[in-house]
């Protein structure tokens, strides 16, 4: 799991069939200074997050399957809420 921001949207005109209806989105991950990094996923999104959003990604392909509700899913990374304050104790 990890903290992330939506920097856009991925569109698909053909894809598996279990992702009809549900929103692409292209999450970089963040460091602890909020600053991006290079690492980004293709997430499903289960929360209506937006480009800009600082997001919760679930990157574990079974828990990923799982909140989404089927085993046979290709899916690994799903956003699982939107982050409104980040609180780091030094």
């Amino acid at each position: 799991m990890y903290i992330g921001r939506v920097v856009g949207n991925v569109v698909a005109t053909i894809k598996h069939p279990s992702l009809e209806a549900r929103k692409l989105m292209l999450v970089r991950r963040l460091n602890l200074d909020d600053s991006l990094t290079s690492a980004y996923d293709i997430a499903v999104d289960d929360v209506q997050a937006g480009p800009g959003d600082r997001v919760l990604v679930l990157d574990e392909g079974s828990s990923a399957r799982q909140i989404l509700g089927g085993d046979n899913f290709p899916i690994r990374a799903v956003i699982i809420g939107i982050v409104d304050d980040v609180d780091v104790v030094k």
